[in-house]
């Protein structure tokens, strides 16, 4: 897997909120549902690439370490989602309510501090 956030992966993504990392994972999700549904799996498996990176920085961010069971568990899933048999039965729809609670979190929080 390539380095996509070098800067982020490089400390900044420690500097964030848990909130602020998962709104950043779900941006990258979203672009992956996006492309998927335009038939372009190219684009869409590279966003997602980027998406478990962000995810993978959060997972080995020793803050949460107390939520590592619940962080690869939705690694999990989204592969199961994207490249495996949909087991979980996720859908396009929970997948965007999911990580739209945090890019609406994170957007508060950002005009809170305005």
């Amino acid at each position: 897997m390539s380095t996509w956030h070098s800067q982020l992966a490089a400390g900044r993504w420690r500097t964030m909120s848990l909130v602020e990392q998962l709104a950043n994972v779900g941006s990258e999700v979203e672009r992956a549902l996006s492309w998927a549904s335009k038939g372009n799996p190219e684009h869409s498996g590279l966003a997602l690439e980027r998406g478990l990176e962000l995810l993978d920085l959060t997972i080995a961010d020793p803050r949460y370490r107390h939520r590592l069971k619940e962080l690869t568990r939705l690694r999990e899933a989204l592969l199961d989602y994207f490249l495996g048999d949909n087991q979980f039965g996720s859908t396009e729809s929970s997948w965007r309510s999911y990580f739209h609670a945090y890019g609406f979190a994170a957007a508060i929080r950002r005009e809170a501090t305005w």
